[in-house]
């Protein structure tokens, strides 16, 4: 579904393979998938397991020096990274948006995974406001596929997750 250019809603336990219904998708389509994800060790485990494969990928956060986070950009502007993990706090600065928007228009936007989505949830434990504000990207982006995957969310929360997160015709995706 994804691969074919579809929103969806993935709810399934940890451990479950919520990253591989990103990944996959992610090497098959053409251009850069962006991962948002609140975990920096979550980023960073991912990657080194990523990049073990032969998988170009990088995280963008704020543990990184500037000449790191800089080289990181340059890579993704030459279209040199399959994925790349970025907290919802640095996606939404005005310069990472700019840069997507240079994205799109070449090398291309895979698709957009929004991981522990249930953060939208203002009944969660773990609320983050920013991640309120990530249905910027289907207003900016509409042509790119978004894929929000969490390993909890009841029915009021994944209602809420796809209506704050503004997918469209989103399908869910339950083990």
């Amino acid at each position: 579904h994804v691969i074919g250019g579809g929103d969806a809603l993935v709810l399934m336990p940890t451990g479950g393979g919520k990253s591989l219904c990103y990944q996959i998708p992610a090497l098959l389509r053409p251009g850069t998938a962006i991962v948002i994800s609140p975990l920096i060790a979550l980023m960073q485990d991912q990657v080194a397991a990523l990049e073990q494969l032969g998988v170009k990928a990088a995280f963008y956060n704020s543990s990184q020096e500037a000449v790191v986070a800089d080289a990181v950009v340059a890579r993704l502007v030459r279209g040199e990274l399959d994925l790349v993990y970025v907290a919802p706090e640095r996606l939404l600065t005005p310069r990472f948006l700019a840069l997507l928007e240079r994205l799109q228009a070449g090398p291309g936007l895979a698709l957009f995974a929004i991981d522990e989505a249930h953060c939208v949830s203002q009944w969660g434990h773990d609320f983050r406001p920013e991640y309120l504000q990530l249905a910027v990207l289907g207003e900016r982006f509409p042509g790119v596929p978004r894929i929000a995957l969490t390993a909890t969310a009841d029915e009021r929360t994944r209602v809420e997750i796809v209506d704050k997160l503004a997918l469209k015709d989103a399908r869910l995706f339950i083990s």
